[in-house]
């Protein structure tokens, strides 16, 4: 069996580096990721799909990724249940194993 998947997108905001329970340090980013066909009216549909960064991949993309740069990402598939004001919620993310910075805004600032 095989848990694998590769997207390759832009950032919907700002990473925001955060610390779980036990300390590592974590990120979730949205990427929008758009399909390879046009639909009814003839415009590409994007999806936007969560992946959770984790330790030095989430301390990286913190430090060098913005709002709107292009990434690279291969990880994993991953559910749970998550419950808030006793409502549980079905949750699924993309759990990284690498990054890719593909584009990056800081970099166009520093060659200005």
């Amino acid at each position: 069996m095989l848990n694998q998947i590769v997207l390759v997108g832009r950032l919907v905001r700002d990473p925001e580096l955060k610390e779980s329970e036990n300390g590592s340090p974590f990120t979730t980013v949205t990427l929008a990721v758009p399909r390879s066909y046009k639909n009814i009216d003839g415009e590409y549909d994007t999806d936007f799909i969560d992946c959770r960064l984790w330790d030095g991949i989430a301390q990286n993309a913190n430090e060098f990724c913005k709002k709107g740069d292009l990434l690279g990402v291969k990880g994993r598939i991953e559910t749970r249940n998550v419950e808030k004001d006793e409502k549980v919620t079905h949750v699924t993310e993309l759990i990284a194993e690498k990054i890719t910075f593909l584009s990056s805004s800081k970099s166009k600032k520093e060659a200005e």
